[in-house]
């Protein structure tokens, strides 16, 4: 009897990787039926890459400095499908993505936000400025396709609400936060696998001959 094959996965991060983190544990011990095949960021510095390296992950440097949007778009969806993975996850990935990417790729976003609420960077505290001022009583989380060039507002897997507490500073928040996109993430992984991707076939052209400068492997 043959095994299914694991669905190969790429998350994009900027940042310490802690979502990277509950994924990789989840795909470890069996509650995500996948594998992360490629992690990559757009900061050298960024902690995620030492977790993805510390798990035998493959590891690419997208630096986005001095580059144009469309062209680093480009490049980019040639190197992820170089690793020939099924789904994009954005995890705390800090830009957005053009149709350049996006259009060859089945990609979701992690926000941690409630749906049609605090677009962008600074959602959290946002929600929590909000909420000091009375205008709302919780924030929340969510999860959603990136079908296109918008800002936090494509169809939605899953989200979970956040509810604000007496006495909540940003940092109690955002724990709380943070707590649930753990979870909330590798649900909503399994929910849009269980969906299924397709692969979008990039047209004729090899690495070698894209501008790669600027895109560095790591193994």
């Amino acid at each position: 009897m043959s095994l299914v094959p694991k669905p190969r996965l790429a998350l994009l991060v900027s940042g310490n990787g802690t979502n990277l983190a509950a994924v990789i544990e989840a795909c470890t011990d069996g509650r995500l039926h996948a594998e992360v095949a490629l992690v990559v960021s757009n900061r050298p510095e960024a902690y995620a890459l030492q977790r993805a390296g510390s798990a035998g992950i493959a590891t690419l440097v997208a630096s986005h400095l001095d580059r144009d949007r469309a062209s680093y778009d480009h490049e980019l969806a040639y190197s992820v499908a170089a690793y020939d993975v099924d789904l994009v996850i954005l995890a705390g990935w800090d830009r957005i993505l053009t149709s350049h990417f996006v259009a060859h790729h089945t990609t979701i976003n992690l926000h941690p936000a409630a749906p049609g609420t605090f677009p962008g960077l600074g959602a959290i505290k946002k929600a929590h400025d909000a909420w000091e001022r009375g205008e709302i009583s919780h924030g929340g989380v969510m999860v959603h396709y990136v079908p296109d060039e918008g800002v936090d507002d494509g169809p939605v897997i899953g989200w979970e609400p956040v509810p604000f507490l007496h006495g909540d500073t940003l940092d109690t928040y955002e724990q709380r936060v943070h707590e649930i996109e753990h979870q909330l993430l590798v649900e909503s992984i399994a929910t849009t696998l269980d969906r299924g991707t397709s692969k979008r076939p990039l047209p004729n052209q090899t690495l070698a001959g894209t501008s790669s400068n600027e895109l560095t492997s790591r193994t």
